[in-house]
């Protein structure tokens, strides 16, 4: 990686932010996957590092909330092969997104599993960047209540969305059927804090769909998903610096960034790369109290 080029290294980093998988990167650009991978797994590391920097003491009046399913590994329940214990960091994992309206940056993120521990820590990690009382529209995940009122109080107006889907079939054959979402019945919206002047979560779930689609590893029914946990977290880091950083959006016609205030210029790729290069924490050295504490002793005879 260090022999890379940085016309190289933009290249590769750009393919990725567009959807492309390892592999096929490694073919277009003439890299090793090992090199693209390591690579991708710094740059990302960097990225969530910058983001945590960046996105500090922002006044946003409106935040939409919601989750994207991924798994890592192995789907929650796999068909064939030996049947495996939960593991936190195998299987499906959801990406909590935290969305300001207006500007259609992504303040807050967080992946884990869709629990109550996961979803604590992401409304903590969100209510550590804004500032003021901010309007937050979620889903119906019932998480979410305990969580808002207790990292903001009194210091947050909460909506809950409720969406009702139709179901016609509930074993279908047809892929027409089993992959089309389905349609939407009634949609129930509740105050649950304050009075919300607009509770709704469409753009939060239309940056889900970018996500999607500009991430191989979020790519249905294909075999682009990570295989370990460290992989998508940089993944995901990468993607929400290019997005907030790099990808004018269409309707604002300017970065998530420029809209928010913290930069007044598109980054290039390169320019994100060598911030997040800068970015990257180092990887503390373990002494050797901290390596002997790694071995375990078994008590017992041997030749018990």
């Amino acid at each position: 990686m260090n022999n890379l080029s940085r016309d190289k290294q933009t290249e590769i980093i750009a393919a990725l932010c567009e959807g492309v998988g390892q592999r096929a990167v490694s073919r277009l650009t003439d890299t090793d996957r090992k090199t693209v991978a390591r690579l991708a797994l710094a740059i990302g590391r960097g990225c969530a590092e910058l983001h945590d920097r960046m996105m500090v003491g922002l006044h946003v009046h409106r935040i939409e909330c919601d989750e994207l399913w991924a798994y890592v590994g192995h789907k929650r329940n796999p068909q064939k092969g030996p049947k495996r214990r939960p593991s936190p960091v195998m299987g499906d994992q959801y990406t909590y997104v935290a969305l300001a309206s207006s500007t259609r940056a992504i303040i807050g993120y967080l992946t884990g599993k869709r629990d109550g521990a996961s979803t604590d820590e992401f409304i903590q990690d969100l209510r550590g960047r804004v500032i003021g009382v901010p309007e937050i529209s979620t889903d119906g995940l019932h998480y979410y209540r305990p969580a808002i009122r207790d990292a903001f109080g009194k210091r947050a107006v909460h909506g809950v969305i409720n969406k009702t889907y139709s179901v016609t079939h509930l074993k279908v054959t047809e892929a027409s059927r089993r992959y089309s979402p389905a349609a939407v019945v009634a949609v129930e919206r509740v105050a649950v804090e304050g009075e919300p002047e607009h509770i709704s979560t469409s753009y939060v779930e239309r940056s889900n769909l970018t996500l999607r689609m500009a991430s191989k590893r979020f790519a249905r029914l294909s075999n682009g998903f990570s295989k370990k946990i460290d992989c998508h977290l940089a993944a995901v880091g990468l993607y929400v610096a290019f997005y907030n950083l790099c990808r004018t959006h269409e309707a604002l016609r300017m970065t998530p960034a420029m809209a928010l205030g913290i930069t007044d210029h598109v980054w290039s790729v390169s320019e994100l790369i060598e911030a997040a290069l800068k970015a990257v924490p180092t990887k503390p050295t373990p002494t050797p109290i901290q390596r002997r504490r790694q071995f375990r002793v078994i008590q017992g005879d041997l030749f018990d």
